[in-house]
């Protein structure tokens, strides 16, 4: 799938479906925000949520006083969406419509977090441009927070196939410039009331 094929997709999911439409919101953004709050510093560690549209973590991490905020996602209508319901409390938010794959990062950040972005990320060229922003966008000893879908969870969602792990595998696959230091089993009940297996690590930048 090219980077026009994924944006056209995203744009037109959140342009089409209502947020109780798809399988991921969640009111109480977890194991996203505990996981972040455990490396952080301080509130003023600078945070860049890949892919998080129009979740309610950035809301979250506003609300616990966190203060340095980037959100990047593929879709301007799920950015606008997060942007409107903050109202001017998103004022000092940095929204980002790009591709992960393609974006690169205007320096590295404290905490990176990724819940249900990397994937979506089925073929190798994909991976490899993403991870090589991964490893440019995070400080050293910084941290990143990947939630995937666990070897149990769907083989596809909202229409796409993904590439699901277990903690070893994504570690394998990020490779040694990231230590895993933290991992958890996570249960994600959709809107609807089915029930998707998560798995999220904690890597620390080597």
């Amino acid at each position: 799938m090219t980077v026009s094929d994924r944006q056209s997709h995203w744009q037109n999911v959140y342009l089409s479906k209502g947020e109780q439409e798809v399988s991921w919101p969640q009111a109480d953004p977890q194991p996203s925000l505990r996981l972040i709050e455990s490396v952080a510093a301080g509130p003023h560690a600078s945070i860049i949520d890949i892919g998080g549209g129009a979740s309610r973590l950035v809301d979250a991490l506003l609300q616990h006083g966190f203060d340095a905020l980037t959100v990047l996602d593929l879709s301007e209508a799920a950015l606008r969406t997060a942007s409107e319901r903050l109202g001017t409390a998103g004022n000092n938010v940095h929204w980002i419509a790009d591709d992960a794959t393609v974006w690169q990062p205007p320096e590295p950040f404290d905490i990176w977090h990724d819940r249900a972005a990397f994937h979506f990320l089925v073929e190798e060229r994909d991976r490899a441009a993403y991870l090589d922003r991964l490893r440019r966008g995070v400080k050293a000893g910084g941290h990143a927070i990947i939630g995937t879908f666990a070897l149990d969870g769907p083989e596809k969602c909202s229409g796409l196939p993904v590439q699901r792990y277990d903690p070893a595998t994504l570690a394998q696959t990020i490779g040694a410039a990231f230590e895993l230091i933290a991992h958890e089993q996570h249960r994600h009940v959709t809107p609807w009331g089915s029930t998707q297996s998560f798995q999220f690590s904690v890597l620390r930048r080597t």
